[in-house]
């Protein structure tokens, strides 16, 4: 224990409540140490050099005179004033002497850590602020930390640069925006035993999705080595999703992955090195691999829960939290060694809904991650060195191999940001969020494939996938207030494809997901045709081979790689609307589009209208297809089973004849989908003439129904909808088209069976939407673009109805 006198507290004296005292990170470092390990989370052990003894040693050495000459009359924005003026300061506390009482309770402490771990220990030298992690401010990044310290004089030294780190240039300029007072403010420094990461993996995670603000996920992020490089940006991370509520059920399984590129790794320095750590290349195998298991991103999800609800509970509400992880290399555990609140997507107005929409179309000349929703134009200025940023304008595009706390000064000028290095949590994405503009991180090659000093358009309303297009194209921003809009009688659903909108879409005004297409992630995630999988041996072109060899090359068998695809894209969408029905149709390629996906030419017939040909429930059955459609329930058993996400209701698309349903049911209950076991409702598309004019014997196979409008219209009129010369005539509002689903529509409710909308029609015609609620439908799915303007349409047919 510490005395009343001491300048060192321990982390196991220190509580959330001490961040005038010792700072944010070392006041949470206390308060997980005390609190949650008796849950089963791993804190390294350590202590914290109190802000007192940063005052106490400026105090002794006479310093604050000349500070307050160093900074009084700064000019913040002055990027060469204030690289000079924070140089001076730093050098003025770099000069101060530690007393002599500061020095041996400091190294005292330190003999004390190495009789717990041993001589050989080494430590993280951490700063840590009196003002930082707050709930409304992030400090992060802005001060410094110093890894793989040791003995007395290294951590001697490593303390001094960490109290001069107080004045770095990005530390003054963000607290003068932020408008704390440089002389109020204290430095206290973090000191523990370093995990061996360096032997491992690291990383950062957060209890909600950085991007959309979704709160049902932990987010995770990882790479080789020690975590600065992940932290900085200077590495493309793996990613990884866990989805909340399912995994307080019970259920243990990995939502969604993502492979980064992990090119070098930050481990200690070998030989005569000053410097304590280096970066090395990442071989070709790690890079290929996932650098942690499922096993440890389930652990760590555990954590974040653990530590979410405890500081939910302190704070009295809901308290996103932003950590970083470490894995031992050498006893083989996780650990926490730093969290905080996170300060910036949890703090938006989740009630006013802004959206960017894309109006021109392009190819874009470099792509990246994307951070935020937002698109930005503007005049693209590579930076390289620090000095250059004196020539960057407000309203430019920061393109930069990587950021650093330094640059936030042009940052907070900049329209939107792009950089080579970098993912998810790095420096750039993290101070985009903050700052509201769109950033594209981790391209490879923006400082080569965007000319300098050119007009381009950075869009990050997309999907996960950023984009920079070049020149000036149109774009759109919708604010809607959705505090009070009202919700019709009428179920609006979503029709989503793509899982990356998903978290986004779920704030959307819904009641669910009315279509969820596998085309969409089958062409995009998995791009391969599921029997060259299965059958690569049948494919005859080699380099289709190789693609499919290169695709598959981490799993065990590469019917796994399509397994996994697919429920992880699926169990994406399902959990973002969590537990809001998910209505999701099994595959409905036609030929031709099932042979343009790779090795699809060898299994493949051609046909002459593909359109009413060899497609949906007939392909089920067929010898031709059946083991194709055997992956694909087998993921949606893995969707509802593993992840636990029975929200999802299957739905088989173009059955002819009931008794082609009740064969396509069989076969479904033989993969272990059967209908009614553990709550499984099957639906089937009501597309076809035969559908509706059967539709009292289709009631007796099927749990509910969902109308196909193009198809219904292409049927109903002899339309075939592929073609251009006849495309005039194809009208969803033709008389006999809308007979055909009020008869689908009072058939459904006769027999007690649920009935909706999934196609194009009342997205694009307001006066269909009028028709489906005179007719009573019990939903429409509509896209996203259209649900607040439909939902009005509704809203007010109803009233005119009395509904």
């Amino acid at each position: 224990m510490s005395d009343k006198n001491s300048y060192i507290r321990w982390f196991n004296e220190l509580s959330i409540n001490d961040i005038p005292l010792v700072g944010g990170k070392n006041a949470s470092l206390g308060e997980m140490y005390r609190e949650l390990i008796p849950q089963g989370i791993n804190i390294p052990n350590g202590f914290a050099v109190t802000a007192e003894g940063y005052r106490y040693m400026l105090d002794e050495a006479n310093a604050w005179d000349s500070l307050h000459h160093a900074l009084d009359d700064l000019e913040a924005d002055n990027v060469t004033d204030l690289a000079k003026r924070a140089r001076l300061a730093r050098e003025i506390i770099y000069a101060a002497p530690l007393p002599n009482v500061l020095e041996q309770q400091i190294l005292e402490a330190y003999r004390q850590l190495q009789d717990q771990y041993g001589d050989d220990l080494s430590l993280a030298v951490r700063s840590s602020a009196t003002a930082e992690d707050l709930p409304t401010a992030s400090f992060a990044g802005q001060q410094d930390t110093y890894l793989n310290i040791r003995g007395e004089s290294s951590l001697l030294d490593a303390c001094k640069r960490c109290f001069a780190s107080l004045f770095t240039d990005r530390a003054i300029h963000y607290r003068v925006d932020q408008g704390f007072d440089h002389f109020k403010l204290g430095l206290s420094i973090g000191i523990m035993k370093m995990v061996r990461s360096d032997l491992s993996a690291s990383g950062v995670m957060f209890s909600l999705d950085t991007e959309s603000g979704f709160n049902d996920v932990v987010f995770i992020t990882g790479a080789y080595g020690l975590g600065e490089n992940v932290v900085q940006g200077a590495v493309d991370p793996d990613e990884f999703y866990v989805h909340k509520p399912t995994f307080k059920q019970g259920k243990r399984a990995v939502l969604k992955r993502m492979l980064g590129a992990k090119k070098i790794k930050m481990v200690y320095s070998q030989g005569r090195t000053r410097e304590p750590t280096q970066n090395i290349v990442t071989s070709e195998e790690e890079r290929n691999r996932f650098c942690i298991s499922d096993q440890d991103v389930l652990m760590l999800a555990d954590y974040a829960i653990k530590i979410e609800n405890h500081y939910s509970a302190k704070a009295g509400q809901p308290r996103p939290m932003d950590m970083e992880w470490a894995k031992d290399g050498i006893d083989g555990l996780l650990y926490i060694v730093q969290a905080r609140p996170e300060t910036v997507v949890s703090q938006r107005n989740s009630l006013v809904m802004e959206s960017y929409v894309l109006k021109d179309k392009a190819t874009p000349i470099v792509i990246g991650h994307a951070v935020g929703s937002k698109i930005a134009a503007g005049n693209a200025r590579i930076i390289e060195h620090l000095e250059q940023l004196q020539e960057f304008k407000p309203g430019d595009v920061l393109v930069a191999d990587i950021t650093t706390p330094d640059w936030e000064p042009v940052m907070k000028i900049a329209s939107a940001i792009v950089t080579n290095r970098g993912g998810r949590t790095c420096h750039a994405a993290i101070i985009s969020r903050e700052l509201g503009v769109p950033a594209v991180i981790g391209c490879e090659n923006a400082t080569t494939a965007i000319p300098d000093n050119s007009l381009v358009t950075v869009s990050c309303s997309e999907g996960d996938v950023g984009k920079v297009y070049a020149g000036k194209l149109n774009f759109e921003v919708v604010t809607t207030d959705l505090s009070g809009l009202r919700r019709p009688k009428t179920h609006i659903m979503l029709n989503i494809g793509n899982p990356e909108l998903a978290f986004k879409c779920s704030f959307l005004p819904n009641d669910g997901v009315g279509l969820a297409r596998m085309e969409f992630i089958i062409t995009e995630y998995i791009k391969a045709h599921p029997l060259a999988l299965i059958h690569p041996e049948r494919v005859q072109d080699q380099a289709v081979v190789e693609q499919l060899k290169q695709l598959t090359r981490n799993y065990k068998k590469p019917e796994d790689f399509f397994i996994e695809r697919l429920s992880e894209a699926v169990g994406t969408i399902a959990a973002a609307f969590y537990p809001k029905p998910v209505i999701v149709r099994m595959s409905d390629f036609k030929t031709n589009e099932y042979a343009s996906l790779l090795g699809g030419l060898d299994f493949e017939f051609e046909e002459e209208n593909p359109m009413i040909g060899f497609r949906g429930a007939s392909r089920y059955i067929h010898p031709a297809y059946a083991e194709g459609f055997a992956l694909e329930c087998a993921a949606m058993k893995r969707v509802r089973e593993d992840m636990g996400l029975t929200n999802v209701i299957l739905m088989i698309p173009f059955c002819r004849r009931v008794q082609e349903a009740e064969r396509v049911l069989d076969a479904m209950a033989q993969h272990g989908l059967k209908r009614g076991e553990n709550g499984l409702q099957i639906y089937v598309m009501c597309e076809i003439p035969n559908n509706v004019i059967q539709i009292d014997a289709f009631s007796k196979v099927f749990d509910g129904f969902s109308i196909g409008s193009n198809d219904l219209t292409q049927l109903t009129l002899g339309i075939d909808r592929d073609s251009a010369i006849i495309a005039a005539d194809f009208d969803e509002r033709d008389p006999g088209v809308k007979e055909m689903i009020r008869l689908a529509v009072k058939g459904a409710q006769r027999n007690g069976k649920h009935i909706g909308l999934c196609g194009q029609a009342p997205s694009d015609y307001p006066e269909m939407a009028r028709f489906l609620v005179e007719i009573g439908i019990d939903s429409m799915s509509l896209n996203p673009d259209t649900v607040l303007k439909t939902t009005q349409d509704i809203l007010e047919t109803e009233i005119a109805l009395n509904r």
